[in-house]
């Protein structure tokens, strides 16, 4: 066998290979055995019949033909492997020249796992946050426990800022009901800037019973570019008003939060939790920073099958996290005002894909330079975890226990150590 190498790009490659006699000859005993398989011979059962009377009741074509496809399919995998390349995908084979028993000459064209060559990652620019927790960060969450301890109690006065309202409404533009407008039973508590300005302001004043129409118009800087700006009615219905008694802030209220003693207690370990989840966020922050600084410091090829498969999963992902919002993705395109399916790929999802395959070859190729590896412990550590979010789904907890699982949380804890040694190589 004879090989030759073409790279036709960074990411693609085109080796001739060259058969001769002999391995067409070994090609075709392999061939005539699987054929021998099939064939019907007065005498023999099915499966039985020897190579030597097969062959001369196999179709000499369909012999011809699955040789020549054993021969090729052995010599692509011999040479890739024997020139070290790796395919991403299945090469796509062009036969040159064929002639039978004697030679085949063939193109294999695959992509391939691409040379990565780093930037300097010992000196990034790293910024770490310093997280800082307000006295208005505190209050805010105990307002919001004291909502949760509130006693409610069912009113037929007129509403006002503080209750908690139960209301029906259909929001309209130029009188045709628009997505996300509409609600049934919806709990509103007045005054908690919920709704879009003028919302909450105009159920005040009315009573259980009450219906009304709202004429407001969406902020400019509102999420939803389709409805930015626009003038709207919110046909509402206002069915029941619970006044909120709200609990006083004491050692009492303190202790029905937690085993607290005091609310200095209860304000400190408040204060706690939301530093540590400020210096998480601020440590997120730092290694997307650092992930990011290398990809633009380092060559970094990109192969068409990775994005392409990259994008099928963030497609699959995005369009599950709109079902459980209620929302499909026509509703997407349309408030985002992409032209279509392919166009919102095109702009958002397709530059997303590029930016991960980018940060996992990065980062593949960074942990190779610094012998990082994940131990057996340390996988099984990581797996024990993952199980124990799933303690109460058997189902769940079964599929932890294949070997394509277990090898994709490898892969997650390799990336999460690599990250973790590029934090502390610039953080020094």
């Amino acid at each position: 066998m004879k090989t030759t190498i073409k790279h036709l790009s960074d990411t693609k490659v085109e080796l001739t290979i060259v058969l001769g006699a002999s391995e067409l000859a070994d090609a075709e005993q392999v061939a005539l055995t699987k054929l021998a398989r099939d064939v019907k011979v007065p005498g023999f059962r099915k499966g039985k019949v020897p190579v030597a009377v097969a062959q001369k009741n196999v179709d000499p074509a369909k012999l011809q033909e699955q040789a020549l496809d054993d021969a090729i399919s052995k010599a692509v995998a011999t040479a890739f492997t024997e020139e070290k390349i790796q395919a991403l995908d299945r090469p796509t084979v062009e036969v040159k020249k064929f002639v039978p028993s004697e030679t085949v000459e063939f193109t294999a064209e695959a992509e391939i796992l691409p040379k990565i060559t780093l930037g300097d990652y010992k000196k990034l620019k790293a910024t770490i946050e310093k997280p800082v927790v307000a006295a208005s960060d505190v209050t805010d969450v105990i307002e919001r426990m004291r909502q949760g301890f509130a006693v409610k109690t069912d009113v037929t006065r007129a509403a006002k800022d503080g209750d908690e309202t139960i209301i029906d409404f259909v929001g309209k533009r130029d009188d045709v009901a628009f997505d996300g407008g509409t609600a049934t039973d919806y709990a509103l508590t007045l005054g908690s800037n919920s709704f879009i300005p003028g919302f909450e302001e105009g159920i005040v004043g009315h009573k259980p019973g009450d219906t009304f129409d709202l004429e407001l118009s969406f902020p400019d800087t509102y999420h939803v570019a389709d409805l930015k700006g626009q003038k709207v009615t919110f046909t509402t219905t206002l069915k029941a008003i619970k006044d909120q008694t709200l609990p006083a802030v004491d050692d009492e209220f303190a202790a029905k939060a937690g085993p607290f003693t005091s609310v200095a207690e209860l304000k400190a370990d408040i204060k706690r939790e939301l530093a540590a989840q400020k210096e998480r966020e601020s440590r997120d922050k730092l290694k997307d920073d650092l992930v990011g600084q290398l990809i633009e410091k380092s060559k970094v090829p990109t192969p068409e099958v990775l994005i392409t498969d990259q994008a099928a999963s963030i497609e699959q992902d995005f369009e599950r996290n709109l079902m459980y919002q209620g929302l499909s993705l026509d509703d997407y395109l349309i408030a985002q005002k992409f032209k279509d399916k392919e166009d919102w790929i095109e702009k958002e999802v397709k530059p997303t894909a590029v930016k991960r395959v980018k940060a996992g070859l990065v980062l593949a190729e960074l942990s190779k330079v610094e012998k990082i590896d994940a131990t057996t412990d340390e996988l099984a550590a990581h797996v024990e975890l993952y199980k124990q979010q799933y303690a109460n789904n058997p189902q769940a907890l079964k599929q932890f226990e294949q070997p394509e699982v277990q090898r994709d949380i490898a892969n997650r804890l390799l990336t999460e150590k690599t990250v973790e040694r590029l934090v502390e190589l610039n953080t020094k």
